[in-house]
């Protein structure tokens, strides 16, 4: 997999040069995960053992962590995410080391151990059990046999990434839900909203994190 082309705030935030974006709110993204995917999907109370979260835009692994921060056991969660552009490790440790996160030196030494695994990355550090799924999501996702209790849609902005929100994926988010799953993302963008309740997700528009007035999160009904 190639590694995407980064440039740096002066907060150590990492901004992706293909999409011209950064990869959460510069100086705040730790606070951001928490408000926008945590309690958008009312975690961690509904966490348990064997609850199983799914993600779209792995990222630097920061909402990863704030999950597993949020955790507190017994068990063990599951997580499976979908990345097309996976951060290096030392990319990675250079953009979580603001946070000061106990677990990000485990995550990052787990994330370079795995970095020739090809095209899925497993590992599992204290109290969760990880999967990456390297590619376009577009094709990855399809194939996969799993379902989420829990969404987290972290891709770069609709505006810059189309192909991570267009209908066909957002059809794909939802036959991957178990029945009464959740999502959370920080975009309204209507287009998005639209393709997920077209999915079948009661879609809520929410308060935002910071300056972002809004974002979307969501229930999946009963199917036909």
């Amino acid at each position: 997999m190639s590694q995407p082309a980064l440039t740096w705030t002066a907060a150590g935030t990492p901004v992706s040069a293909r999409f011209d974006d950064p990869y959460y709110t510069d100086g705040a993204g730790l606070a951001e995960a928490r408000h926008v995917f945590l309690s958008g999907n009312d975690l961690p109370a509904r966490l348990r053992d064997g609850f199983h979260v799914a993600e779209l835009g792995f990222g630097t692994g920061l909402n990863l962590l704030a999950l597993l921060q949020a955790w507190r056991g017994p068990g063990t969660l599951r997580f499976t995410s979908f990345e097309a552009w996976p951060l290096s490790p030392a990319e990675m440790e250079s953009a979580l080391a603001p946070f000061g996160l106990s677990a990000a030196a485990a995550l990052v030494a787990a994330w370079a151990d795995s970095e020739s695994a090809q095209p899925i990355r497993r590992f599992t550090l204290p109290g969760v059990a990880v999967e990456v799924h390297l590619g376009d999501a577009r094709e990855t996702l399809p194939g996969w046999p799993g379902r989420a209790d829990a969404w987290f849609l972290d891709g770069f902005a609709p505006a810059r990434n189309p192909e991570l929100w267009e209908a066909g994926l957002m059809a794909e988010v939802a036959r991957h839900t178990v029945p009464g799953g959740t999502f959370a993302t920080y975009t309204a963008a209507g287009a998005v909203r639209r393709a997920l309740a077209e999915a079948g997700f009661a879609v809520e528009r929410q308060p935002g994190f910071g300056r972002k007035r809004h974002m979307s999160a969501g229930r999946l009904g009963p199917r036909p």
